[in-house]
């Protein structure tokens, strides 16, 4: 049995200290910033808390229950679900598509990766604000450029309960698909052109080559980005504030939006920490779904 050298221990052990005094002031940051604040948001959850006060009673789980007889909630919850689905897929599509072009793309592929990445740079508030403009269904460049294409009754947009979560849906995507885009093109580059050189002798064309070269080997990626957009898609909140402060209506009303209307608005702060939490466990099962059937079709050979 080998001996253990003089002073291995001691080494060993102050190599651990330094590592943790290098790692000590991130892992107090998190538990002061996340790690408590997630704590004391469940146990608001569970109280009558209202944000002004120190007296407030343990209620157990009668916010949860609330929740579902709020029709408010309920709405919130079809809003999003609508939002959730057409964003994901808008942003998947256009992001993808926007890629593949600038792959191919020799000339200009620089000035165009940058000219599709800088909406998502953009200040979110100054976004809205424009958007909000284009918006304008009296006199707005969007509808006056509806009409001379001989539209008689352009969408009121912003102003309609039928169109303004759309309308917010189109800004939202066109200012994150660029940062996608960027995913998606890391992925495209980091397919080897000899494939394609290979699969061209054999006969393939332009489509096949894409569908059954290019898809399943930059599945990875298409993968994240729909982990990504998913996640995302629940967390809308900043365009709904500015643009449509939640209205006309309820329209436009999303789970984000619901929390903070409970929690700064109403000061139902334990109410608005329970809606927090039933977001938290949509995203998580969600996530955990697509996780979970993942290995039927992401390819990582």
């Amino acid at each position: 049995m080998a001996k253990r050298r003089p002073g291995m221990g001691s080494r060993q052990l102050r190599a651990n200290l330094i590592g943790w005094c290098f790692i000590l002031p991130s892992l107090l940051a998190f538990l002061l910033f996340m790690f408590l604040p997630i704590l004391l948001g469940f146990w608001y959850s569970l109280t009558d808390y209202t944000g002004l006060s120190k007296d407030y009673q343990f209620i157990g789980f009668a916010n949860y229950a609330k929740m579902f007889h709020d029709r408010y909630f309920k709405v919130s919850i079809k809003n999003n679900c609508i939002y959730a689905i057409w964003y994901s897929v808008l942003t998947m599509l256009t992001s993808l598509a926007l890629a593949s072009l600038l792959n191919r793309l020799m000339r200009f592929r620089k000035f165009f990766r940058i000219a599709f990445f800088l909406p998502y740079i953009s200040s979110m508030v100054s976004v809205a604000v424009i958007w909000k403009m284009v918006f304008n269904p009296q006199g707005g460049p969007l509808n006056s450029f509806l009409v001379q294409l001989g539209v008689s009754n352009p969408p009121q947009w912003l102003a309609s309960t039928t169109w303004a979560l759309y309308a917010i849906i189109i800004v939202s995507v066109w200012k994150n698909a660029g940062y996608y885009m960027m995913i998606f093109l890391a992925g495209l580059q980091n397919v080897p052109d000899s494939l394609y050189e290979a699969a061209a002798l054999d006969g393939a064309n332009r489509r096949q080559q894409y569908f059954k070269i290019t898809l399943p080997l930059i599945s990875p990626t298409v993968f994240l980005n729909m982990i990504l957009i998913t996640i995302s898609s629940f967390q809308v909140f900043d365009l709904v504030s500015v643009m449509t402060d939640g209205g006309p209506g309820m329209s436009t009303n999303v789970l984000a939006y619901r929390i903070y209307y409970e929690g700064f608005k109403q000061m139902h702060m334990g109410y608005a920490s329970s809606i927090a939490y039933f977001l938290f466990a949509i995203i998580l099962l969600i996530t955990l779904v697509q996780f979970a059937v993942q290995k039927y079709w992401v390819n990582y050979d």
